[in-house]
């Protein structure tokens, strides 16, 4: 009945995955090559429930 004033789900996500987008890109740039592969790594498992959200969709 109050559907819209749910969340939407994908966006959340998308805002998520673009944050550790832009850490990862930080943490190259300082050096910190360890955090960036971890921060893409977690980067990708979004990326991933994203394109599940969409194909659910």
């Amino acid at each position: 009945m109050l559907g819209f004033l749910k969340g939407n789900p994908k966006k959340k996500l998308q805002k998520a995955y673009e944050e550790k987008l832009t850490k990862a890109l930080h943490a190259q740039r300082n050096g910190d090559l360890r955090s960036h592969g971890t921060l893409m790594e977690e980067a990708e498992k979004i990326y991933a429930e994203i394109k599940a959200l969409e194909e659910n969709q």
